[in-house]
C-alpha cells in the first residue's frame, strides 16, 4: 500500500457522497464560508446525471481530481481491490470504497504504515487538530499548529508532510475531502484524545455517505 491510495479512496469518498447529492452534518464536516484555510475556495459541485458518474470515475478525471498520475491512479485501484478496500458498485459500474475496513486502517494502522514527519516553522494549510473541522476543539493558545506546506495557506506553524505532495490539487475546491484529510491527519500525528475524537468524526462521516 502507498499513501496516495488513501488519498484516491477519500476522494472516492467524497464523489459517491457529492452524486448521491447527501449534505454531510456542518457540525462534522464544514461546509460554510470558513471550512477551508486559503483564499480561493468552493465546495465540490453536486453531479446528478450519469454520464457525470461515469466521466468523474474514469482514470483520467480521477488523476485530474487528485494529482496522482493516471498510471499510479490505475495501480492503486488495482491493489484496493486486491486487498478489499474497494470494489465496483454493482449499480452504477464506478469504484466504490469498503468504508468500514478504510476505518479499521485508519483507526488503527496508519499512524504506523505513514507516520507524519514534522518540519520547521513555515506558512502552510492547517491540518489536524488546527484545521476548520476541529478548529477550537482541542488546541490551547500555546500550541502551533500542524500544517501542509503551501504558500497559498493562511495559517503558519510546524510543517507537516502531507499523504500526497499534490494534495491541494485535490483539496481545494472540496471541503469533504479536505475535513476527511484532516481528520486522518489528527489519527496520524495525534495524542489519544485528538485521535479519539477524529476517530469518531470520521467513523460518523462514513456512515452519512455509504
Amino acid at each position: 500500500m502507498k499513501s496516495q491510495d488513501i488519498l484516491l479512496l477519500l476522494k472516492i469518498v467524497s464523489l459517491h457522497a457529492n452524486f448521491a447529492g447527501k449534505k454531510i452534518d456542518s457540525d462534522i464536516l464544514q461546509a460554510d464560508d470558513d471550512w477551508a484555510d486559503w483564499d480561493e475556495k468552493g465546495l465540490a459541485p453536486s453531479y446528478t446525471e450519469q454520464d457525470h458518474i461515469e466521466h468523474c470515475f474514469t482514470i483520467r478525471s480521477l488523476a485530474e481530481l487528485t494529482g496522482i498520475s493516471k498510471t499510479q491512479v490505475s495501480l492503486s485501484l488495482k491493489r484496493m481491490y486486491d486487498v478489499g478496500l474497494a470494489k465496483v458498485d454493482r449499480k452504477l459500474l464506478v469504484p466504490k470504497v469498503n468504508t468500514r475496513s478504510l476505518m479499521e486502517f485508519i483507526a488503527y494502522g496508519i499512524r504506523y504504515v505513514f507516520p507524519a514527519k514534522e518540519g520547521e516553522l513555515a506558512r502552510g494549510i492547517a491540518t489536524s487538530i488546527a484545521a476548520p473541522i476541529l478548529k477550537g476543539k482541542l488546541m490551547t493558545s500555546g500550541d502551533l499548529p500542524p500544517v501542509w506546506p503551501n504558500p497559498r495557506g493562511n495559517t503558519k506553524g510546524i510543517l507537516i508532510e502531507p499523504l500526497h505532495p499534490n494534495i491541494f490539487q485535490a483539496i481545494q475546491q472540496d471541503g469533504y475531502l479536505y475535513g476527511m484529510l484532516a481528520l486522518t491527519d489528527a489519527i496520524r500525528i495525534g495524542h489519544p484524545r485528538e485521535r479519539g475524537l477524529a476517530t469518531e468524526m470520521l467513523s460518523k462521516v462514513f456512515k452519512e455517505v455509504e
